[in-house]
């Protein structure tokens, strides 16, 4: 949880986690969805409803997808629903083998799974963020506010910038967690993009939360 130390992107436009590697993952995200996190709140705010479990919306009044772009590192997120602007460093699997979060003394840091898809290329590209602190709100505090037609953008490396169309909001409850389900691709070839952090109430008991927090989007858009 304190090595912040960027990770290589994988090789190969849209390269996505296979075989063992992508097992090994989801692993880790079944795990990290049930509740295995190093987030505690003394506070125990509520971060979304459990039972909104997904949002449907008309798929004919979201934009088309475009076609996925290269490789390149995120630098940083914008949400402008949530005034959000975040930076984002790259991140590997921890211990347990989930996605490893920023650092909690960096609460307004995204991370992404530098292993696997960048936000832009095809597949499903993962952030993880923070939904508070011991003392505090995080980076992704609000995150289950997002709703179905609302804008990501994440500005890359290599100078474009990736617009992103939120299609899907979705509070899973941590006991009956799908990984495969949350993360992985909703359509072979899109680019699409995963932001996840913790949801629910908190649970004092056993000092994690309720639920996660899972927003899906798919790029709509490019620029400079």
């Amino acid at each position: 949880m304190t090595d912040d130390r960027e990770a290589a992107p994988g090789s190969g436009t849209g390269r996505l986690v296979t075989g063992l590697a992508w097992a090994v993952l989801l692993l880790g995200l079944w795990l990290w969805g049930r509740g295995v996190t190093d987030v505690r709140s003394p506070g125990g705010p509520t971060a979304g409803d459990v039972f909104t479990i997904g949002r449907p919306v008309d798929p004919a009044l979201l934009p088309p997808p475009v076609k996925p772009l290269g490789d390149a590192r995120p630098q940083r997120i914008d949400i402008p629903q949530l005034g959000l602007q975040a930076p984002v460093v790259a991140r590997g699997l921890d211990a347990r083998g989930a996605v490893d979060p920023p650092p909690l003394n960096q609460p307004g840091v995204v991370g992404w799974y530098g292993a696997g898809a960048a936000p832009g290329a095809a597949g499903p590209a993962l952030m993880v963020g923070h939904v508070d602190t011991a003392t505090r709100p995080a980076v992704f505090y609000k995150l289950s506010t997002l709703q179905p037609g609302e804008t990501v953008r994440v500005f890359r490396s290599d100078g474009t910038i990736a617009q992103f169309t939120i299609d899907d909001v979705r509070v899973l409850p941590r006991d009956d967690f799908d990984a495969r389900q949350a993360y992985g691709p909703h359509e072979p070839g899109r680019a699409e993009l995963r932001l996840l952090t913790c949801g629910g109430t908190f649970d004092r008991a056993d000092g994690t939360y309720t639920a996660n927090v899972v927003v899906s989007a798919y790029l709509t858009g490019t620029g400079r």
